[in-house]
């Protein structure tokens, strides 16, 4: 079987994330794309080769040679457009983060409920060995019980008119960055986290640059996220897991195919590696084509996507913020 896949826009992130992917991954084909504008999708087809331009989103949903969408639009929109693919029988890769907030996420899983869909959240960083092999130093118990842990995602983003700064698009640092800050503290601590305090600092009203949040997990481990797309920490991808016994920290754990470092440290000890693998991108796909063909679930479900999207609106709330809202 071919999983026969349609791209819901022609997104920067498309050529990454789908387009590069789909030629590598075995039972993988990216057969269409839609866009808002046909001439954007007929340009975005003719480079990358696609076969099928579809004149509108819809068309693309609707098209029975099509087993799954991938959905790279703005944030305000993943929600509504991930229903319109489950309701025409479609299984759904969606990019992070899952929706504008946990409630309609929920909406999201109500739609999915009883349908046998694939719908999953496009954290790619989940899906690398480096990420396999930090959660197997933690679980084995090797550095003792867990203390601490910490992540971070700050890059800049200088351009005010980029769509991540338009509110009615759920944009903001939390959303597009934060959310890998949260869902790499959330996943290497294994439980859902409360959130004990959190700060923003503003790009302008009602739009987030720059957020830290204070977490305290179930067992005691405290925790903290740190994210921006401008602020004074212009590049920080980062997670560190203290424990009793020692601390595990990863640099760039979001694009580890790039470079990444893996330090582990016990008493007067100092190991660092580097964790080789393809793209993220690469083991994403495989884990969502094995999903459609053999029912395998994946990491990146409905429920971690609905826990995901709580805590983004906990930490906007417990910043004096209020969550997004789909556009």
């Amino acid at each position: 079987m071919t999983v026969r896949i349609g791209c819901l826009g022609a997104a920067r992130i498309a050529p990454a994330a789908i387009v590069r992917p789909a030629r590598e991954v075995a039972g993988a084909e990216l057969v269409a794309v839609a866009a808002r504008s046909a001439t954007r999708a007929r340009e975005f087809a003719s480079k990358h080769h696609i076969p099928k331009v579809h004149d509108s989103y819809d068309a693309l949903v609707d098209d029975p040679d099509i087993d799954a969408v991938y959905i790279p639009l703005p944030n305000g929109l993943h929600g509504r457009w991930t229903i319109r693919a489950i309701r025409a029988g479609k299984h759904v890769l969606c990019e992070k983060p899952f929706t504008a907030n946990a409630a309609e996420a929920e909406e999201v899983a109500a739609a999915a409920a009883g349908t046998g869909l694939v719908v999953m959240e496009a954290f790619h960083w989940r899906y690398h060995p480096l990420a396999e092999r930090m959660l197997e130093l933690i679980r084995s118990g090797e550095l003792g019980g867990m203390r601490h842990v910490q992540t971070a995602m700050c890059f800049p983003l200088l351009s005010s008119q980029d769509i991540r700064w338009q509110p009615q698009l759920a944009g903001g640092a939390l959303m597009d960055a934060g959310c890998y800050a949260v869902h790499m503290a959330r996943t290497l601590a294994g439980t859902e986290p409360e959130v004990v305090a959190a700060r923003a600092r503003l790009r302008r009203p009602g739009i987030d640059r720059y957020v830290q949040a204070n977490l305290r997990f179930p067992d005691g481990t405290t925790g903290r996220i740190t994210t921006s797309m401008w602020s004074g920490r212009v590049l920080d991808i980062s997670a560190r897991v203290d424990c009793e016994s020692g601390t595990v920290s990863a640099f760039n754990p979001a694009a580890p195919q790039h470079f990444n470092l893996l330090t582990i440290r016990t008493g007067s000890r100092t190991q660092r590696t580097r964790v080789r693998g393809q793209s993220t991108y690469h083991y994403q796909l495989e884990a969502f084509v094995d999903a459609v063909e053999n029912g395998k679930p994946v990491l990146t479900g409905l429920d971690d996507a609905i826990a995901n999207m709580r805590v983004i609106d906990a930490i906007y709330r417990a910043a004096g913020m209020e969550p997004r809202l789909p556009s």
